[in-house]
């Protein structure tokens, strides 16, 4: 009965498992409607100011905002600095969620050092910092502190650092790897340029009359200039918040579909488990009633 004994053993080992992966699957479900309610919140606002941006800048206007400015290469006396903020969870049981988000920082990384960048590194998420740290990497920015409530003021502390280090011009460009929210089961990784600000003024930029100006009919009080100086800003922090929101809320939709399926594993393997045990008692039972029918035989006789 030794080997009835570790099957049963098994089974309760596997019995607990299965409660502690639905539970958290709950938990990430009930947190996931609430990180989608965020991320369904800050959509219309970015796009509008996207929007608003594209009718308000013109070639004119872009060459006296440096967030707008696209600085020459490392070769033709460029800043040789370039910025990549990445994304991650600080907890795992999220499937591949967190090594997606890795993959893609490394290859941006690398096209960046292929291009002559020296990369600084700013980062939100344990996963994330723990595994650059391994390689040696040194961090510009650790944030563990953000969570999956992210708010606007975490964002700006992100943002602003690497704005007046673009204004000075101490950085080529910035990209954010963040995770895209589609749906709870398609939360590909993306990587986003946020620095420089890049708007659709090419293709509005003609406006009324095609002299350049707005395509809307605004009417800019105090002007466009001073308008941008606040706008633009804003976009890079809003970007930021947008990337922070839509991350934490695929890493619930990530938890939530790999806790569904070890949940569901779980119980295919207590079934398995459940038969063997079963069979095996059942031999057992019919063993020992073979001895005790060959025992009273051998009375008999």
């Amino acid at each position: 009965m030794a080997k009835g004994r570790q099957l049963k053993g098994r089974i309760r080992s596997v019995q607990n498992t299965r409660k502690i992966t639905r539970t958290m699957e709950l938990v990430s479900t009930s947190k996931l409607k609430r990180a989608q309610d965020r991320v369904i919140a800050a959509r219309p606002y970015a796009d509008a100011l996207r929007e608003v941006l594209g009718d308000l800048v013109t070639p004119e206007l872009a060459e006296r905002f440096p967030l707008l400015r696209h600085p020459a290469p490392p070769a033709r006396g460029g800043p040789r600095r370039a910025a990549v903020v990445l994304l991650t969870s600080n907890r795992g049981l999220a499937g591949a969620f967190n090594s997606n988000l890795i993959k893609e920082a490394r290859r941006r990384i690398e096209a960046l050092e292929g291009e002559g960048y020296e990369i600084e590194l700013h980062g939100a998420g344990k996963k994330g910092i723990g595994y650059f740290k391994y390689l040696g990497r040194r961090w510009a920015l650790e944030r563990t502190d953000i969570g999956d409530k992210p708010t606007a003021d975490h964002a700006a502390e992100i943002a602003q650092p690497l704005i007046d280090a673009y204004v000075a011009g101490e950085l080529a460009s910035v990209d954010l790897i963040q995770a895209r929210f589609i749906t709870a089961l398609q939360t590909p990784p993306a990587t986003v340029r946020i620095l420089p600000v890049t708007t659709d003024e090419g293709q509005r930029g003609s406006g009324a009359g095609g002299q350049g100006g707005p395509s809307r009919d605004y009417i800019l009080a105090p002007s466009a200039d001073a308008i941008l100086e606040q706008l633009l800003p804003l976009y890079v922090r809003n970007s930021v918040y947008r990337g922070l929101v839509e991350t934490a809320a695929a890493e619930h939709g990530a938890r939530r579909t790999a806790m569904k399926n070890a949940t569901d594993n779980a119980g295919e393997i207590l079934e398995v488990l459940k038969r063997t045990y079963n069979r095996q008692r059942q031999a057992g039972i019919t063993q020992e009633i073979a001895e005790i029918v060959g025992g009273a035989a051998a009375l008999q006789g």
